[in-house]
């Protein structure tokens, strides 16, 4: 797990961090050791960052979907509840979501097919 070779001004400025922290607090610098730890580490992509194929995230997603509903829908708590766990669950492409997604498609061309009869 060892970092990438750092610049000599990165390295005292690593050092000067290190050096600075509590002994207390370097425990598990120490640890880790010190040749492996990195305190230049880029933070990781927050998931509520996350965003669909039309690069909207969740939120974005929602808020338009809610603006789309006719006025006079019953929209309770239930339904916004319901909204926004198919909202997340296709955003993050899970295989649970894409059946129930698969599922009211078909359901609704069932419905559309029978009303011919």
């Amino acid at each position: 797990m060892a970092v990438c070779p750092l610049t000599p001004e990165e390295e005292a400025q690593k050092r000067a961090i290190y050096e600075s922290i509590p002994p207390r607090r370097r425990k598990f610098i120490d640890k880790l050791g010190y040749d492996n730890w990195d305190p230049f580490q880029k933070p990781f992509e927050p998931i509520d960052m996350r965003i669909d194929t039309t690069k909207r995230t969740s939120q974005q997603l929602m808020n338009d979907f809610i603006k789309s509903v006719p006025e006079g829908t019953a929209t309770g708590t239930d339904y916004s509840a319901g909204a926004w766990e198919m909202c997340v669950g296709v955003v993050n492409n899970a295989e649970r979501f894409r059946g129930m997604y698969d599922f009211v498609l078909w359901y609704s061309k069932l419905l559309d097919s029978e009303k011919g009869l």
